[in-house]
């Protein structure tokens, strides 16, 4: 040290590496609204499917999604339709696309006579690939 003469002292150097820290708060924060949301979107009309043994979610290119609920009400894609309107909605799926696949999901309760009469105007549609949804058995 010398007389009358400070030393000048380095103050901190500023950080040039990014904080990364922000980011992945907010990505968790997504991911976890993404995992709580994903299920609800799945479908929203209560059903008790039945369970099979050998049954598989597939997959088809082109498909309609028709749903008998409890009370034999029909839905077409989550819509609630009635006779003549699930006939009209069919018949057009079959004239955009002939190989379009149809995917019954109808409740344990639902009466034969009601799958059998949604299976009639499929096949009046022109439509003939018929799936029937069902859940897995329980082990």
């Amino acid at each position: 040290m010398a007389f009358g003469r400070l030393e000048r002292t380095h103050g901190p150097q500023p950080i040039s590496d990014i904080n990364v820290t922000p980011l992945v708060d907010v990505m968790l924060v997504l991911v976890v609204i993404l995992i709580i949301t994903a299920p609800l979107l799945a479908s929203s009309i209560r059903l008790d499917l039945p369970r099979a043994d050998g049954t598989q979610a597939g997959e088809a290119p082109r498909f309609v999604s028709v749903t008998l609920d409890k009370a034999g009400r029909a839905f077409l894609n989550d819509k609630p339709v009635s006779g003549t309107e699930l006939a009209q909605e069919l018949a057009a799926a079959a004239r955009l696309n002939a190989d379009t696949e149809i995917q019954l999901r109808a409740d344990q309760g639902v009466p034969y006579g009601r799958v059998v009469e949604v299976m009639g105007a499929a096949h009046k549609a022109g439509l003939g690939r018929i799936g029937f949804v069902a859940e897995p058995a329980k082990p």
